[in-house]
C-alpha cells in the first residue's frame, strides 16, 4: 500500500493530525520530539460513489479502500548532518511516497516553537532545504565513484544514471527539488533507486486555530503561506488540526450540529485524505460480485491487466477481458443491465488504461 508522511517541524500538530485522521491516539504533546518513532495509520477513502454503486447493485456489502498515513518524528535545522533526530526523520521519510508538511498559521505563546517567532514560509523553507542538503549527501558519496566507472566501463545505463546525477545536483545546489524538474521517464528510471527526497510530491496542510477558519483571508501568516505555494505549484489545504482531532469523539450528527455552531459549514477533514490521493496519483475504480460492492486504488496510467492485478494476482496472470461501464452510465441508466441494454457495458483489452470511476468485472482463466 502506497503510504503519505505527515512531516514538519516539532510542536507543528503532525501527530494531532495523524490521530485525527487514523482515530488514534498517539502521544501529542507540546515539547520537542514528542514522536520518536513513525506511526503508521490506515484511513477509509469516503466515496460517495460506492455507496451509489452499492445501492444500484443492491450490494449487502460495501467495501472503501484505503490509505496509509505514517506520522514522522519531527525535523529541525541540520537534520541533514544528524542535529536532533537527524537520519531518523530522513530514513522515515525515504519510506513513503509522498509528504504532506503541516505548517502552524497560528501564533500561541503556550505552544514552543522551534523559532522565536512563527513564520510559516520560513519553516516551510527550513524542512525543504534540509531534504535537498541530504539529497546533495547522497549524490556526492555516489556522483565520484559513478563518473570513474564510467570512463572505463562506458555502459549506457550507467552513463544516463550519472548525467542525471549531474543535472539533479546542478539544480539542487541551486534550491531547486528534483520534483521541480522535467526529467524523462528514462532519468527517473535511472535514479529510481535512490529514492530521494526532494524527488517525492508534496503538498502543505496549514494548521490554523479554528476562528481563522471563518477570516481565512484577514491570516496574513496563511496568506504568505499560499503565496509562496502558488508560487511554486504546491497544494495547500487549511485546517484547524486541534478541531479535527476534537471532531473524532463525536457522532455524524453531533459533528453537524457543532459546526453549525461554529459557522463552519465546509469543515472537511477528507480534503487531507483526498489531496493525498491526488498527490500520490492515486484514482479508484469498483466492481461487485456476489453481493459485494467494492472501491480500489489504482495509479493513474495502470491498464485494465494490471488493475485486474490489484483484486488478485491470478486475474492479471490469466487476463483475457474486461468488461467494464463507467459510474455516470451506470447511475443516469439506473441499472447494470439496462447499461447493458443501451450499448453502455464494454469489453475491454489488456491495454485498455483503466479511467477513474470505471465498474471492472475481469474474465479471466488460470
Amino acid at each position: 500500500m502506497l503510504q503519505a508522511g505527515i512531516i514538519g517541524l516539532p510542536n507543528v500538530g503532525k501527530s494531532t493530525l495523524f490521530n485525527a485522521l487514523t482515530n488514534s491516539h498517539v502521544l501529542s504533546a507540546n515539547y520537542m520530539f514528542a514522536t520518536l518513532e513513525p506511526n503508521v495509520g490506515v484511513v477509509t477513502i469516503i466515496d460517495k460513489r460506492l455507496n451509489e454503486i452499492g445501492r444500484i447493485t443492491n450490494a449487502k456489502k460495501i467495501i472503501p479502500t484505503s490509505l496509509e498515513f505514517v506520522d514522522i518524528p519531527g525535523l529541525v535545522s541540520g537534520a541533514s548532518k544528524g542535529e536532533g533526530l537527524g537520519n531518523k526523520f530522513l530514513d522515515s521519510i525515504r519510506n513513503v511516497d509522498a509528504l504532506c508538511h503541516v505548517i502552524r498559521c497560528f501564533n500561541d505563546p503556550n505552544i514552543s516553537h522551534v523559532f522565536a517567532e512563527v513564520d510559516p514560509v520560513n519553516d516551510a523553507l527550513t524542512v525543504e532545504l534540509e531534504l535537498i542538503l541530504a539529497d546533495l549527501d547522497v549524490i556526492n558519496k555516489r556522483i565520484d565513484r559513478l563518473h570513474k566507472k564510467v570512463l572505463v566501463d562506458k555502459i549506457a545505463s550507467e552513463k544516463l544514471e550519472y548525467e542525471t546525477l549531474v543535472l539533479i545536483k546542478e539544480n539542487l545546489e541551486k534550491e531547486i527539488p528534483i520534483n521541480k524538474l522535467n526529467l524523462t521517464v528514462e532519468e527517473k528510471k535511472a535514479i529510481k533507486s535512490y529514492n530521494f527526497l526532494t524527488e517525492k510530491p508534496l503538498m502543505y496542510i496549514a494548521n490554523l486555530k479554528d476562528d481563522d477558519l471563518l477570516d481565512i483571508e484577514n491570516n496574513t501568516y496563511y496568506q504568505s503561506l499560499l503565496a509562496y505555494a502558488k508560487k511554486n505549484n504546491i497544494k495547500v489545504v487549511p485546517l484547524s488540526i486541534k478541531l479535527a482531532d476534537d471532531l473524532k469523539e463525536f457522532s455524524e450528527e453531533e459533528e453537524k450540529e457543532y459546526l453549525e455552531e461554529l459557522g463552519l459549514t465546509d469543515f472537511r477533514l477528507n480534503n487531507v485524505i483526498t489531496g493525498a490521493y491526488e498527490l500520490l496519483g492515486l484514482e479508484t475504480f469498483f466492481s461487485f460480485l456476489s453481493g459485494e460492492t467494492r472501491a480500489w486504488t489504482y495509479k493513474k496510467g495502470m491498464t485494465a491487466k494490471e488493475c485486474a492485478g490489484v483484486i488478485h494476482t491470478d486475474f492479471e496472470k490469466g487476463f483475457i477481458r474486461a468488461e467494464t461501464v463507467s459510474y455516470d452510465d451506470l447511475v443516469s441508466l439506473g441499472s447494470y443491465q439496462k447499461a447493458k441494454e443501451a450499448g453502455k457495458v464494454r469489453l475491454e483489452g489488456k491495454e485498455y488504461l483503466v479511467k477513474d470511476g470505471d465498474i471492472l468485472s475481469f474474465r479471466f482463466n488460470v
